[in-house]
């Protein structure tokens, strides 16, 4: 059965791919779950203009992240929280927070599953964090100081 992916299935294909399938798995999951819709004449003359908005639409979001992504390799960037005599933060910084962190001071809008960082910062000081978005990567420093 051909079919018209509505949104990208592992395995399977991208958005607006139109793709041969088994009739049960298109029936029974992939139309079911509204992954996909039948191909018929009238969904391909309509898919063709909406897969042309989409590369549109992709194209831009690369430029931008790629933009993004030089704008903030190699740079240092400082933020302040509170910490004990020893340097130890009273709550640690996560994926989350670096990545909120990173949209509120005007670099991108990044999701925590682009932040490289193995664990927690816990410590005041100087740590290398990794970004990585569309299979481009880049590093920063994140200067942790006491507030």
């Amino acid at each position: 059965m051909r079919i018209i992916l509505l949104q990208d299935v592992p395995k399977v294909g991208r958005k607006y791919e139109i793709k041969d399938v088994a009739s049960g798995y298109a029936r029974n999951f992939l139309i079911a779950r509204n992954l996909a819709e039948p191909a018929t004449p009238r969904s391909l003359k309509n898919i063709e203009e909406k897969r042309a908005g989409h590369e549109e639409k992709t194209k831009r979001e690369h430029t931008n992240i790629l933009t993004a992504l030089a704008n903030i390799n190699g740079k240092t960037i400082s933020i302040k929280r509170p910490a004990n005599e020893k340097g130890s933060l009273f709550a640690g910084i996560g994926k989350e927070e670096v990545a909120s962190f990173l949209e509120a001071a005007g670099y991108a809008s990044f999701t925590p599953d682009n932040i490289e960082l193995p664990s927690p910062i816990k410590k005041i000081g100087e740590h290398p964090i990794g970004v990585i978005a569309e299979e481009e990567k880049t590093s920063f420093t994140l200067q942790v100081e006491k507030e």
